[in-house]
C-alpha cells in the first residue's frame, strides 16, 4: 500500500527526516510513536503530498501522495482546526465529499446516506445540527472522523486523535479504527503506550530515522520517551533512572 524509498526532508538547513524506507502492506493498523520535534507530523505530511522529499521517492499504491489525495482520509489534532468556523456537525462532515458534489453543489444521496451512518456509528447524532464549535474536544473529534472517512478513502491517517479528549470519546474512536482493521490502511500517531501494545499491528517510531516493531517488541520505556526494543532494555532498570537510559534507535 505504502512504499518509501532513502527519503529525507530538511525546514531550510535544518534535517528533520533521514534515509527512511519501508513498506506498509494493504489493510495494517500501524501506530506511530516517537519524540516530540522527531518528524512525526512531518512523516503524515510526506505522506499525504503536502510536503515534498528532498531525497528519495513515496508511493501510495504505486502513484505519487499528490495523485492519491482523493483516496487518503485525515484527521488533525482537533486543536489545530478552526472552531469558530460558522458551520454544523452535519456541514462539516459533508465537506468530506466535497468532490462528489452535483453540478448544483448538492450531495448525491448516498453520500448522504453514508454520512447519515457515520454519525450514528460514532454517537453524534444529537449533535449533528449543532454548530461545530459548540461539540467538546471529544465529540469535535468524532466529527472529524467521521468526515475523514466519509469519502470512504483507503488509507486513513490520524494524528493524535485522542490526545487531550474524554475518555469514552477516546474509546469510542480507537474501536471504531478497531472495526476497520483489514478493510483500510491507518497510520495512527499517538502517545498512548497502551494503545499501541493493545491494538495495532505494527509500530513505527520515528526520531529522524524510522524503526519498526511487533506490539510485542515495544518496551514499556516507550513511556517516558525511551524507545527501544525489550531485547535491548536494561535487565533490571532502576525506576529512579528509567529516563537516563540511552534510547536506540
Amino acid at each position: 500500500m505504502i512504499e518509501l524509498s532513502n527519503v529525507s526532508f530538511a525546514y531550510s538547513d535544518f534535517p528533520v527526516l533521514n534515509d527512511i524506507n519501508g513498506k506498509i502492506e494493504k489493510g495494517t493498523f500501524v501506530g506511530i510513536m516517537g519524540p516530540n520535534g522527531g518528524g512525526k507530523s512531518t512523516f503524515l505530511k510526506l505522506l499525504m503530498g503536502f510536503l515534498t522529499p528532498a531525497t528519495g521517492t513515496i508511493q501510495i499504491m504505486g502513484q505519487s501522495p499528490v495523485q492519491m489525495r482523493t483516496k487518503i482520509g485525515y484527521v488533525p489534532q482537533f486543536h489545530r482546526t478552526d472552531r469558530d468556523f460558522p458551520v454544523s456537525v452535519w456541514e462539516l462532515i459533508l465537506m468530506g465529499a466535497v468532490s462528489q458534489t452535483t453540478l448544483f453543489g448538492t450531495y448525491p444521496n448516498p453520500v448522504k446516506e453514508r454520512a447519515l451512518f457515520l454519525i450514528e456509528e460514532l454517537g453524534l447524532l444529537p449533535y449533528m445540527h449543532q454548530p461545530f464549535h459548540s461539540l467538546s474536544g471529544g465529540f469535535a473529534q468524532r466529527a472529524l472522523l467521521a468526515r475523514a472517512l466519509l469519502s470512504d478513502p483507503e488509507v486513513l491517517f490520524l494524528d493524535e486523535p485522542t490526545a487531550n479528549i474524554d475518555a469514552p470519546s477516546a474509546n469510542a474512536i480507537l474501536n471504531f479504527l478497531e472495526e476497520l482493521k483489514g478493510t483500510k490502511t491507518i497510520l495512527l500517531v499517538t502517545h498512548d503506550l497502551r494503545t499501541i501494545v493493545e491494538r495495532v499491528d505494527r509500530v513505527l517510531c520515528i526520531q529522524g530515522q524510522l524503526t519498526s516493531y511487533l506490539p510485542t517488541e515495544v518496551c514499556e520505556h516507550f513511556a517516558f520517551g525511551l524507545y527501544h526494543s525489550k531485547l535491548l532494555a536494561p535487565m533490571h532498570p532502576n525506576p529512579k533512572t528509567k529516563r537516563h537510559v540511552q534510547p536506540v534507535a
